[in-house]
């Protein structure tokens, strides 16, 4: 009795310790999501500005062909995808979303991509699959590491863009919708078509003052095209990483109700071994009183 009596307290105790621990990440995942969130919502005027840049630039130069642009009669040569996933565990069904979107839309690219992987677990579902990984590079623990990863993929982009004129670069990660609820999202950045094109010419000057581009159009554009690719990245890294840690949170949520179940019924047996005992223990001092009341 006093073995079982043990036992049940050391499972108590290991059940409270895990629960700490999920709390806790709860507390971070919880506080991350915030972060990030914030860092999205952020950028809404800064990739604004860019776009009305970009718009009065094409204005001005006309029908002049973008340097990005593809021609006509050429299909693309290169092909690049970033795949946004987690290097780490506890979130769920995060990577095999992204990584189902993925492998599905680039099984039907006329060429085989090359393929930059965020995070050790996306690298994985997409080398299982059968496409060559480039590169795999580390997912941002804050936002201030973002920046500098949204540098890499850029670099390592523009020097398979200078390989052909062709060249294109498709984003895949997992867009945060609402509480928890997330889902995977495609997005081409590259070649800069003449819908896009078309889209920013639209776009209306927020005053009644005409803006005017100071310098050489070509300089100014590449450079509000950079900014341009730069604000994309970054938006998908931080909406992947608030994604992801919105479902961390909701399977810690899982697990501290599953560890209040357990915790429930854990105690429940130890009260009722605990009542048993002293039941036992009764029992034999009313058996010993009576038996000693009999010799008397």
């Amino acid at each position: 009795m006093s073995d079982t009596t043990i036992s049940l307290r050391r499972k108590i105790s290991g059940a409270k310790d895990l629960q700490s621990v999920v709390r806790t990440m709860k507390a971070v995942a919880a506080s991350s999501v915030g972060q990030y969130q914030k860092s999205v919502a952020a950028l809404g005027d800064y990739y604004r500005t860019v776009e009305l840049g970009l718009g009065v630039c094409l204005r001005e130069m006309g029908r002049k062909p973008l340097a990005a642009e593809p021609r006509p009669q050429r299909p693309s040569r290169v092909i690049g995808a970033v795949v946004f996933g987690s290097d780490q565990g506890l979130v769920g069904q995060f990577n095999d979303l992204i990584a189902d979107e993925a492998i599905q839309k680039m099984k039907k690219f006329p060429v085989k991509p090359r393929v930059w992987a965020i995070g050790d677990r996306i690298y994985a579902r997409l080398a299982d699959a059968g496409f060559s990984v480039k590169g795999t590079l580390a997912v941002p623990n804050s936002v201030k590491a973002i920046a500098p990863l949204v540098g890499q993929i850029l670099l390592e982009s523009e020097k398979d863009q200078g390989q052909g004129e062709g060249a294109e670069l498709h984003l895949f990660y997992n867009n945060l919708t609402s509480g928890s609820t997330y889902q995977p999202v495609s997005q081409q950045l590259l070649p800069l078509d003449e819908k896009w094109r078309k889209e920013l010419v639209g776009l209306k000057w927020p005053t009644k003052k005409l803006p005017e581009v100071i310098g050489g159009q070509a300089i100014t554009l590449r450079s509000l095209i950079r900014g341009y690719l730069f604000v994309s990245l970054f938006r998908a890294c931080a909406e992947s990483l608030a994604s992801e840690n919105a479902s961390r949170l909701a399977s810690m949520q899982r697990a501290d109700k599953n560890i209040d179940e357990l915790l429930e019924g854990l105690n429940g047996k130890f009260h009722r071994f605990r009542q048993s005992g002293i039941d036992e223990e009764l029992f034999d001092v009313v058996s010993g009183f009576e038996a000693l009341s009999k010799d008397g």
